[in-house]
């Protein structure tokens, strides 16, 4: 395996902003036009916490966090090039993301993924995430799929 290294950043990071638009790039190729409703609920705002994962030196997987509510984040654009996939990277930028949350004092993690997004659907469960009704903008979106954990 090459080498992973983890850095905390913000979503003004160029390097996170190249890897949002590698993700948006591969939802809409999985989803097509299903994604001009999601696209809406993946507007990046000013997030101070976003983890960049890179390997040999490049960008190749990111996250991050955003506010949910008192005790939860929720977990946002999670994504790892495809060409660095089955590295465990996923896991590695997750797992960051909870020990920042954490650390924050936050008790919980939220998220939502889609159906087509296979390597989420398998990722999560195995991080010990459970999955929860469809909350917020979530609810009336067909495809989506809603998970929780306790930190």
């Amino acid at each position: 395996m090459k080498t992973v290294r983890l850095a905390r950043s913000t979503s003004t990071d160029p390097d996170f902003r190249i890897l949002v638009n590698q993700l948006d790039a591969d939802l809409r190729d999985r989803n097509g036009a299903m994604m001009d409703i999601y696209d809406q609920h993946n507007l990046i705002e000013k997030i101070d916490t976003v983890v960049i994962a890179y390997v040999d030196n490049q960008p190749a997987g990111c996250g991050c966090f955003k506010w949910y509510d008192a005790e939860a984040v929720e977990v946002k654009r999670m994504f790892v090039h495809p060409d660095a996939r089955g590295n465990g990277i996923s896991k590695m930028v997750l797992t960051e993301l909870e020990t920042w949350a954490r650390s924050l004092g936050y008790k919980y993690t939220v998220l939502e993924t889609g159906e087509k997004q296979v390597e989420a659907l398998s990722l999560y469960p195995k991080a010990g995430y459970v999955p929860i009704p469809k909350y917020g903008p979530y609810v009336d979106l067909p495809d989506s799929i809603c998970f929780r954990k306790a930190l």
